[in-house]
Protein backbone atom coordinates (compact mmCIF):
# COMPACT_ATOMS: atom_id res chain seq x y z
CA UNK A 1 0.00 0.00 0.00
CA UNK A 2 2.94 2.63 0.99
CA UNK A 3 4.23 1.66 -2.69
CA UNK A 4 1.15 2.38 -4.21
CA UNK A 5 0.50 6.20 -2.68
CA UNK A 6 4.39 6.62 -3.22
CA UNK A 7 3.32 6.06 -6.97
CA UNK A 8 0.69 7.84 -7.05
CA UNK A 9 2.13 11.05 -5.38
CA UNK A 10 5.05 10.33 -8.07
CA UNK A 11 3.08 10.48 -10.90
CA UNK A 12 1.12 13.73 -9.62
CA UNK A 13 4.63 15.76 -8.89
CA UNK A 14 5.57 15.13 -12.78
CA UNK A 15 3.80 18.28 -14.57
CA UNK A 16 3.50 17.14 -17.89
CA UNK A 17 1.92 13.59 -16.88
CA UNK A 18 -0.13 15.24 -14.51
CA UNK A 19 -2.01 17.90 -17.05
CA UNK A 20 -1.97 14.67 -20.09
CA UNK A 21 -4.41 12.58 -17.42
CA UNK A 22 -6.38 15.46 -16.34
CA UNK A 23 -6.85 16.10 -20.14
CA UNK A 24 -7.49 12.84 -20.50
CA UNK A 25 -10.15 12.20 -18.16
CA UNK A 26 -11.81 15.82 -19.27
CA UNK A 27 -12.34 14.57 -23.00
CA UNK A 28 -13.30 11.00 -21.85
CA UNK A 29 -16.07 13.03 -19.65
CA UNK A 30 -16.80 15.00 -22.46
CA UNK A 31 -17.50 11.89 -24.41
CA UNK A 32 -19.52 10.03 -22.07
CA UNK A 33 -21.96 13.11 -21.40
CA UNK A 34 -22.11 13.21 -24.87
CA UNK A 35 -23.93 9.35 -24.82
CA UNK A 36 -26.96 10.64 -23.01
CA UNK A 37 -27.47 13.91 -25.44
CA UNK A 38 -30.47 12.24 -27.26
CA UNK A 39 -31.11 12.95 -30.86
CA UNK A 40 -33.72 15.53 -31.66
CA UNK A 41 -37.20 14.24 -32.98
CA UNK A 42 -36.93 11.18 -30.68
CA UNK A 43 -38.87 10.37 -27.05
CA UNK A 44 -36.92 8.88 -24.98
CA UNK A 45 -38.99 7.25 -22.87
CA UNK A 46 -40.16 5.24 -25.95
CA UNK A 47 -36.95 3.81 -26.80
CA UNK A 48 -37.06 -0.06 -26.52
CA UNK A 49 -34.71 -1.83 -24.24
CA UNK A 50 -31.82 -2.79 -25.74
CA UNK A 51 -30.12 -4.95 -22.93
CA UNK A 52 -29.29 -8.20 -23.52
CA UNK A 53 -28.54 -7.21 -27.55
CA UNK A 54 -26.04 -9.96 -29.03
CA UNK A 55 -24.89 -10.57 -32.46
CA UNK A 56 -23.91 -7.35 -34.80
CA UNK A 57 -26.22 -4.76 -32.74
CA UNK A 58 -24.95 -5.63 -29.60
CA UNK A 59 -21.23 -5.14 -30.87
CA UNK A 60 -22.18 -1.49 -31.88
CA UNK A 61 -23.92 -0.99 -28.73
CA UNK A 62 -20.60 -2.19 -26.65
CA UNK A 63 -18.19 0.13 -29.53
CA UNK A 64 -20.83 3.01 -29.23
CA UNK A 65 -20.37 2.58 -25.05
CA UNK A 66 -24.35 2.28 -24.77
CA UNK A 67 -24.81 5.39 -26.91
CA UNK A 68 -26.85 2.73 -29.96
CA UNK A 69 -29.28 1.89 -27.51
CA UNK A 70 -30.17 5.26 -26.37
CA UNK A 71 -30.61 7.14 -29.27
CA UNK A 72 -27.89 9.34 -28.36
CA UNK A 73 -25.96 11.88 -31.28
CA UNK A 74 -22.91 9.46 -30.57
CA UNK A 75 -25.07 6.70 -31.41
CA UNK A 76 -22.62 5.36 -33.97
CA UNK A 77 -19.64 5.79 -31.72
CA UNK A 78 -16.42 5.30 -33.42
CA UNK A 79 -17.35 2.12 -35.09
CA UNK A 80 -17.06 4.02 -38.50
CA UNK A 81 -13.45 5.14 -38.41
CA UNK A 82 -12.47 2.25 -36.79
CA UNK A 83 -14.41 0.15 -40.00
CA UNK A 84 -12.25 2.58 -42.28
CA UNK A 85 -9.25 2.22 -40.88
CA UNK A 86 -9.69 -1.62 -40.64
CA UNK A 87 -10.19 -1.34 -44.64
CA UNK A 88 -7.62 1.34 -45.00
CA UNK A 89 -5.02 -1.40 -43.47
CA UNK A 90 -6.24 -3.81 -45.10
CA UNK A 91 -6.29 -2.04 -49.11
CA UNK A 92 -2.79 -1.53 -47.81
CA UNK A 93 -1.70 -4.69 -48.09
CA UNK A 94 -3.54 -5.32 -51.15
CA UNK A 95 -2.26 -2.11 -53.21
CA UNK A 96 1.43 -1.53 -53.73
CA UNK A 97 1.15 2.41 -53.85
CA UNK A 98 -0.55 2.52 -50.15
CA UNK A 99 2.01 0.19 -49.33
CA UNK A 100 4.75 2.61 -50.80
CA UNK A 101 3.04 5.23 -48.68
CA UNK A 102 2.77 3.79 -45.82
CA UNK A 103 6.52 3.96 -45.53
CA UNK A 104 7.09 7.59 -45.45
CA UNK A 105 6.10 10.44 -42.88
CA UNK A 106 3.85 11.95 -45.76
CA UNK A 107 2.90 9.38 -47.10
CA UNK A 108 1.23 8.63 -43.64
CA UNK A 109 -0.55 11.42 -43.51
CA UNK A 110 -2.10 11.15 -46.81
CA UNK A 111 -3.58 7.81 -45.75
CA UNK A 112 -4.81 9.26 -42.73
CA UNK A 113 -6.65 12.11 -44.57
CA UNK A 114 -8.11 9.44 -46.70
CA UNK A 115 -9.11 7.56 -43.68
CA UNK A 116 -10.65 10.40 -42.75
CA UNK A 117 -12.70 10.57 -45.98
CA UNK A 118 -13.63 7.00 -45.49
CA UNK A 119 -14.78 7.55 -42.62
CA UNK A 120 -17.54 10.38 -43.74
CA UNK A 121 -18.36 7.81 -46.12
CA UNK A 122 -19.31 5.05 -43.67
CA UNK A 123 -20.65 7.33 -41.34
CA UNK A 124 -23.41 8.34 -43.53
CA UNK A 125 -24.53 4.84 -44.85
CA UNK A 126 -24.34 3.74 -41.08
CA UNK A 127 -26.55 6.57 -40.56
CA UNK A 128 -29.09 5.52 -43.03
CA UNK A 129 -28.85 2.66 -41.58
CA UNK A 130 -29.31 2.99 -37.54
CA UNK A 131 -32.68 5.79 -38.85
CA UNK A 132 -34.19 2.15 -40.77
CA UNK A 133 -33.39 0.66 -37.49
CA UNK A 134 -35.37 3.09 -34.95
CA UNK A 135 -38.15 3.20 -37.78
CA UNK A 136 -38.28 -0.72 -36.81
CA UNK A 137 -37.59 -1.16 -33.60
CA UNK A 138 -38.59 2.22 -31.86
CA UNK A 139 -41.21 3.70 -34.26
CA UNK A 140 -43.20 5.09 -31.08
CA UNK A 141 -40.17 7.10 -30.14
CA UNK A 142 -40.08 9.21 -33.16
CA UNK A 143 -42.66 12.35 -33.07
CA UNK A 144 -41.84 13.60 -36.19
CA UNK A 145 -40.45 11.12 -39.01
CA UNK A 146 -40.66 13.14 -41.79
CA UNK A 147 -37.65 13.97 -44.58
CA UNK A 148 -36.20 16.69 -42.81
CA UNK A 149 -35.74 14.79 -39.54
CA UNK A 150 -34.52 12.08 -41.39
CA UNK A 151 -31.67 14.23 -43.29
CA UNK A 152 -31.17 16.24 -39.75
CA UNK A 153 -30.43 13.12 -38.04
CA UNK A 154 -27.80 12.18 -40.50
CA UNK A 155 -26.17 15.24 -40.94
CA UNK A 156 -26.02 14.82 -36.50
CA UNK A 157 -24.70 11.44 -36.40
CA UNK A 158 -22.24 12.15 -38.80
CA UNK A 159 -21.37 15.19 -37.06
CA UNK A 160 -21.24 13.14 -33.75
CA UNK A 161 -19.18 10.39 -34.86
CA UNK A 162 -16.62 13.16 -36.52
CA UNK A 163 -16.65 14.84 -33.02
CA UNK A 164 -15.85 11.45 -31.20
CA UNK A 165 -13.20 10.95 -34.13
CA UNK A 166 -11.44 14.10 -33.11
CA UNK A 167 -11.50 13.72 -29.21
CA UNK A 168 -10.04 10.35 -29.87
CA UNK A 169 -6.86 11.62 -32.06
CA UNK A 170 -6.66 14.87 -29.05
CA UNK A 171 -6.49 11.91 -26.43
CA UNK A 172 -3.54 10.63 -28.76
CA UNK A 173 -1.31 13.48 -29.29
CA UNK A 174 -2.01 15.52 -25.79
CA UNK A 175 -3.22 12.75 -23.27
CA UNK A 176 -2.24 9.32 -22.46
CA UNK A 177 -2.12 6.38 -24.64
CA UNK A 178 -4.57 5.50 -27.61
CA UNK A 179 -7.31 7.52 -27.79
CA UNK A 180 -9.14 5.64 -29.81
CA UNK A 181 -9.48 2.66 -27.79
CA UNK A 182 -9.22 4.49 -24.42
CA UNK A 183 -12.97 5.91 -25.70
CA UNK A 184 -13.85 2.44 -26.31
CA UNK A 185 -12.72 1.02 -23.15
CA UNK A 186 -14.40 4.11 -20.92
CA UNK A 187 -17.64 2.97 -22.55
CA UNK A 188 -16.98 -0.53 -21.84
CA UNK A 189 -16.30 -0.02 -17.93
CA UNK A 190 -19.37 2.57 -18.00
CA UNK A 191 -21.20 -0.71 -18.17
CA UNK A 192 -20.01 -2.82 -15.24
CA UNK A 193 -21.02 -0.69 -12.13
CA UNK A 194 -25.12 -1.23 -13.62
CA UNK A 195 -24.03 -5.48 -14.67
CA UNK A 196 -22.32 -5.91 -10.83
CA UNK A 197 -25.11 -4.17 -8.99
CA UNK A 198 -28.07 -6.55 -11.46
CA UNK A 199 -25.95 -9.81 -11.10
CA UNK A 200 -25.88 -9.17 -7.01
CA UNK A 201 -29.75 -8.35 -6.71
CA UNK A 202 -30.62 -11.14 -9.12
CA UNK A 203 -28.12 -13.50 -6.38
CA UNK A 204 -29.64 -11.86 -3.55
CA UNK A 205 -33.13 -12.60 -4.49
CA UNK A 206 -34.70 -16.14 -3.07
CA UNK A 207 -33.96 -18.72 -6.14
CA UNK A 208 -30.80 -17.00 -7.22
CA UNK A 209 -28.24 -18.83 -5.29
CA UNK A 210 -27.02 -15.92 -2.76
CA UNK A 211 -24.01 -13.95 -1.93
CA UNK A 212 -21.75 -16.54 -2.01
CA UNK A 213 -22.58 -17.33 -5.72
CA UNK A 214 -22.09 -14.25 -5.94
CA UNK A 215 -18.59 -14.13 -4.28
CA UNK A 216 -17.28 -17.00 -6.83
CA UNK A 217 -18.81 -15.31 -9.64
CA UNK A 218 -16.38 -12.59 -8.79
CA UNK A 219 -13.59 -14.77 -8.31
CA UNK A 220 -13.83 -16.23 -11.73
CA UNK A 221 -14.37 -13.20 -13.29
CA UNK A 222 -10.56 -12.07 -12.17
CA UNK A 223 -9.31 -15.28 -12.87
CA UNK A 224 -10.53 -14.83 -16.73
CA UNK A 225 -8.72 -11.59 -16.58
CA UNK A 226 -5.54 -13.05 -15.31
CA UNK A 227 -6.10 -15.46 -17.89
CA UNK A 228 -6.79 -12.23 -20.67
CA UNK A 229 -3.48 -10.93 -19.39
CA UNK A 230 -0.88 -13.95 -19.75
CA UNK A 231 -2.65 -14.09 -23.42
CA UNK A 232 -2.24 -10.16 -24.09
CA UNK A 233 1.29 -9.87 -23.01
CA UNK A 234 2.93 -13.69 -24.02
CA UNK A 235 5.57 -13.17 -26.33
CA UNK A 236 8.14 -15.66 -28.07
CA UNK A 237 11.33 -13.93 -27.90
CA UNK A 238 13.60 -14.55 -31.35
CA UNK A 239 17.53 -13.55 -30.08
CA UNK A 240 19.37 -11.46 -32.30
CA UNK A 241 23.06 -10.20 -33.07
CA UNK A 242 23.91 -7.30 -34.98
CA UNK A 243 27.31 -7.31 -36.52
CA UNK A 244 30.38 -5.67 -35.45
CA UNK A 245 30.52 -1.84 -36.25
CA UNK A 246 33.99 -0.04 -36.43
CA UNK A 247 33.51 4.08 -35.31
CA UNK A 248 35.97 6.40 -36.26
CA UNK A 249 38.57 6.68 -38.65
CA UNK A 250 41.33 7.14 -36.51
CA UNK A 251 40.41 5.71 -33.37
CA UNK A 252 39.10 2.79 -35.37
CA UNK A 253 37.00 1.83 -31.84
CA UNK A 254 35.60 -1.35 -32.11
CA UNK A 255 31.84 -1.24 -30.69
CA UNK A 256 31.13 -4.85 -30.58
CA UNK A 257 28.31 -6.84 -31.51
CA UNK A 258 24.83 -5.58 -30.12
CA UNK A 259 22.30 -8.06 -28.84
CA UNK A 260 18.32 -8.50 -29.36
CA UNK A 261 15.69 -10.07 -29.60
CA UNK A 262 11.98 -10.16 -32.02
CA UNK A 263 8.99 -10.09 -29.89
CA UNK A 264 6.60 -12.97 -31.75
CA UNK A 265 3.18 -12.36 -29.90
CA UNK A 266 1.07 -15.39 -28.88
CA UNK A 267 -1.87 -13.39 -30.21
CA UNK A 268 -0.71 -11.04 -32.85
CA UNK A 269 -4.37 -10.54 -34.05
CA UNK A 270 -5.48 -9.17 -31.43
CA UNK A 271 -9.14 -8.70 -30.71
CA UNK A 272 -10.14 -8.44 -34.69
CA UNK A 273 -10.81 -12.66 -34.90
CA UNK A 274 -13.84 -12.21 -32.23
CA UNK A 275 -14.90 -9.16 -33.98
CA UNK A 276 -14.88 -10.45 -37.68
CA UNK A 277 -16.28 -13.80 -36.37
CA UNK A 278 -19.44 -12.16 -34.58
CA UNK A 279 -20.31 -10.63 -37.82
CA UNK A 280 -19.74 -13.40 -40.30
CA UNK A 281 -22.39 -14.93 -37.41
CA UNK A 282 -24.43 -12.23 -38.06
CA UNK A 283 -24.87 -12.65 -42.15
CA UNK A 284 -27.07 -15.70 -42.27
CA UNK A 285 -29.90 -14.30 -40.21
CA UNK A 286 -29.69 -11.40 -42.63
CA UNK A 287 -29.51 -13.61 -45.39
CA UNK A 288 -32.45 -16.29 -44.12
CA UNK A 289 -34.38 -12.97 -43.30
CA UNK A 290 -35.28 -12.80 -46.73
CA UNK A 291 -36.40 -16.12 -46.62
CA UNK A 292 -39.67 -18.18 -45.06
CA UNK A 293 -37.41 -21.48 -45.29
CA UNK A 294 -38.49 -23.39 -41.97
CA UNK A 295 -35.28 -24.86 -42.35
CA UNK A 296 -32.66 -22.05 -43.04
CA UNK A 297 -34.80 -20.37 -39.86
CA UNK A 298 -33.90 -22.97 -37.99
CA UNK A 299 -30.44 -23.33 -38.85
CA UNK A 300 -30.16 -19.35 -37.91
CA UNK A 301 -31.49 -20.06 -34.31
CA UNK A 302 -29.39 -21.95 -33.19
CA UNK A 303 -26.36 -19.62 -34.91
CA UNK A 304 -28.34 -16.66 -33.41
CA UNK A 305 -28.32 -18.23 -30.03
CA UNK A 306 -25.26 -18.19 -27.92
CA UNK A 307 -25.85 -20.80 -25.58
CA UNK A 308 -26.53 -23.06 -28.34
CA UNK A 309 -23.08 -25.91 -28.93
CA UNK A 310 -23.50 -25.11 -32.71
CA UNK A 311 -23.09 -21.40 -31.99
CA UNK A 312 -20.39 -21.65 -29.82
CA UNK A 313 -19.13 -24.56 -31.89
CA UNK A 314 -18.86 -22.16 -34.86
CA UNK A 315 -17.75 -19.30 -33.38
CA UNK A 316 -14.64 -21.00 -32.02
CA UNK A 317 -13.86 -22.47 -35.84
CA UNK A 318 -14.28 -19.16 -37.27
CA UNK A 319 -12.09 -17.52 -34.75
CA UNK A 320 -9.36 -19.69 -35.15
CA UNK A 321 -9.74 -19.15 -39.09
CA UNK A 322 -9.25 -15.53 -38.17
CA UNK A 323 -6.48 -15.27 -36.24
CA UNK A 324 -4.53 -17.23 -39.12
CA UNK A 325 -6.02 -15.48 -41.59
CA UNK A 326 -5.22 -11.44 -40.05
CA UNK A 327 -2.29 -13.02 -38.40
CA UNK A 328 -1.17 -13.60 -42.27
CA UNK A 329 -2.09 -10.16 -43.34
CA UNK A 330 -0.62 -8.18 -40.30
CA UNK A 331 2.97 -10.23 -40.23
CA UNK A 332 5.27 -10.17 -43.32
CA UNK A 333 7.91 -12.11 -42.21
CA UNK A 334 9.75 -11.79 -45.61
CA UNK A 335 10.01 -7.81 -44.97
CA UNK A 336 11.20 -8.16 -41.42
CA UNK A 337 13.88 -10.53 -42.83
CA UNK A 338 15.12 -7.79 -44.99
CA UNK A 339 14.44 -5.46 -42.91
CA UNK A 340 16.92 -7.40 -40.47
CA UNK A 341 19.74 -7.77 -43.20
CA UNK A 342 19.19 -3.92 -43.93
CA UNK A 343 20.69 -3.18 -40.54
CA UNK A 344 23.47 -6.14 -40.17
CA UNK A 345 21.03 -8.06 -37.99
CA UNK A 346 20.88 -11.73 -38.19
CA UNK A 347 19.22 -15.15 -36.10
CA UNK A 348 22.04 -17.16 -34.74
CA UNK A 349 23.23 -20.14 -37.11
CA UNK A 350 20.48 -19.01 -39.21
CA UNK A 351 21.19 -17.28 -42.97
CA UNK A 352 20.32 -14.08 -43.55
CA UNK A 353 17.11 -14.09 -46.41
CA UNK A 354 14.89 -16.85 -47.32
CA UNK A 355 15.99 -18.72 -44.42
CA UNK A 356 15.28 -16.06 -41.96
CA UNK A 357 11.79 -15.23 -43.18
CA UNK A 358 10.87 -19.24 -43.08
CA UNK A 359 12.62 -19.70 -40.04
CA UNK A 360 10.64 -16.63 -38.29
CA UNK A 361 7.03 -17.55 -40.17
CA UNK A 362 7.50 -21.24 -39.30
CA UNK A 363 7.71 -19.69 -35.26
CA UNK A 364 4.82 -17.28 -36.02
CA UNK A 365 2.90 -20.57 -37.22
CA UNK A 366 3.55 -22.48 -34.42
CA UNK A 367 2.86 -20.22 -31.37
CA UNK A 368 -0.67 -18.85 -33.76
CA UNK A 369 -2.23 -22.31 -32.95
CA UNK A 370 -2.20 -22.02 -29.05
CA UNK A 371 -3.12 -18.74 -29.17
CA UNK A 372 -5.65 -18.91 -31.70
CA UNK A 373 -7.58 -21.47 -29.53
CA UNK A 374 -7.29 -19.59 -26.40
CA UNK A 375 -8.65 -16.72 -27.91
CA UNK A 376 -11.55 -18.75 -29.01
CA UNK A 377 -12.31 -20.09 -25.52
CA UNK A 378 -12.23 -16.63 -24.35
CA UNK A 379 -14.90 -15.58 -27.09
CA UNK A 380 -17.13 -18.10 -25.78
CA UNK A 381 -17.10 -18.10 -22.28
CA UNK A 382 -19.85 -15.03 -22.10
CA UNK A 383 -22.35 -17.31 -23.56
CA UNK A 384 -21.23 -20.50 -21.51
CA UNK A 385 -21.81 -18.05 -18.50
CA UNK A 386 -25.41 -17.13 -19.65
CA UNK A 387 -26.38 -20.49 -19.89
CA UNK A 388 -25.50 -20.49 -15.63
CA UNK A 389 -27.75 -18.22 -15.18
CA UNK A 390 -26.03 -15.34 -14.55
CA UNK A 391 -27.21 -12.16 -16.19
CA UNK A 392 -26.53 -10.96 -19.78
CA UNK A 393 -24.96 -7.93 -18.61
CA UNK A 394 -22.30 -9.64 -16.36
CA UNK A 395 -21.75 -12.33 -18.59
CA UNK A 396 -20.45 -10.24 -20.70
CA UNK A 397 -17.76 -9.22 -18.28
CA UNK A 398 -16.66 -13.25 -18.77
CA UNK A 399 -14.62 -12.30 -21.32
CA UNK A 400 -15.35 -11.99 -25.19
CA UNK A 401 -14.95 -8.03 -27.08
CA UNK A 402 -15.33 -6.26 -23.92
CA UNK A 403 -12.29 -8.27 -21.63
CA UNK A 404 -10.12 -8.50 -24.14
CA UNK A 405 -10.49 -4.90 -25.01
CA UNK A 406 -10.62 -3.47 -21.83
CA UNK A 407 -7.88 -5.18 -20.35
CA UNK A 408 -5.06 -4.75 -23.58
CA UNK A 409 -5.96 -1.08 -23.33
CA UNK A 410 -5.61 -0.66 -19.41
CA UNK A 411 -2.00 -2.94 -19.99
CA UNK A 412 -1.23 -0.02 -22.45
CA UNK A 413 -2.31 3.36 -20.63
CA UNK A 414 -0.23 1.47 -17.76
CA UNK A 415 2.91 1.13 -19.61
CA UNK A 416 2.35 4.98 -21.03
CA UNK A 417 2.28 6.56 -17.61
CA UNK A 418 5.21 3.87 -16.59
CA UNK A 419 7.75 4.86 -19.53
CA UNK A 420 7.06 8.65 -17.74
CA UNK A 421 8.38 7.62 -14.30
CA UNK A 422 11.05 5.83 -15.71
CA UNK A 423 12.31 8.38 -18.10
CA UNK A 424 12.41 11.30 -14.82
CA UNK A 425 14.49 8.02 -12.95
CA UNK A 426 11.41 7.39 -10.85
CA UNK A 427 10.32 3.84 -9.79
CA UNK A 428 7.76 1.86 -12.52
CA UNK A 429 4.72 0.57 -11.29
CA UNK A 430 5.96 -3.01 -11.12
CA UNK A 431 8.42 -4.32 -8.42
CA UNK A 432 9.11 -7.53 -10.85
CA UNK A 433 10.52 -5.59 -14.21
CA UNK A 434 8.07 -3.38 -16.61
CA UNK A 435 4.70 -3.46 -17.47
CA UNK A 436 4.61 -4.65 -21.44
CA UNK A 437 2.24 -3.30 -23.81
CA UNK A 438 0.55 -4.88 -26.96
CA UNK A 439 2.63 -2.79 -29.47
CA UNK A 440 6.05 -2.86 -27.80
CA UNK A 441 7.93 -3.58 -30.89
CA UNK A 442 12.02 -3.06 -30.78
CA UNK A 443 13.20 -0.16 -32.82
CA UNK A 444 15.72 -2.12 -35.18
CA UNK A 445 12.79 -4.63 -36.01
Amino acid sequence: MKKIINTLKNIWSIEELRNRIIFTLTLLLVYRVGCYVVLPGINPNELASGEGQSGLLGLFNMFAGGAFNKASIFALGIMPYISASIAMQLAQIAIPQLQKLSKEDSGRRKINLYTRYLTVGVTLFQAIGYITYLRSQNAGAIMDDSFAWMLSTVVILTTGTLFVMWLGEKITDKGIGNGTSLIISAGIIARLPHALVQEFEAKTQAAGGGLLIFLIEIAVMVLVVMAIILLVQGVRRIPLNYARRIVGASSAKDLGSARDFIPIKVNGAGVMPIIFAQAMLFIPATVVGFSESETAQGIVKHLSDPGSMWYNLVYAILVIAFTYLYTALIFNPTQMSDDLKRNNGFIPGIKPGTDTANYIGAIMDRITLPGAIFLAMIGILPGLAGQMNITSGFASFFGGTSMLIMVGVLLDTLQQIESQLLMRHYDGLMESGRISGRTAVPASV
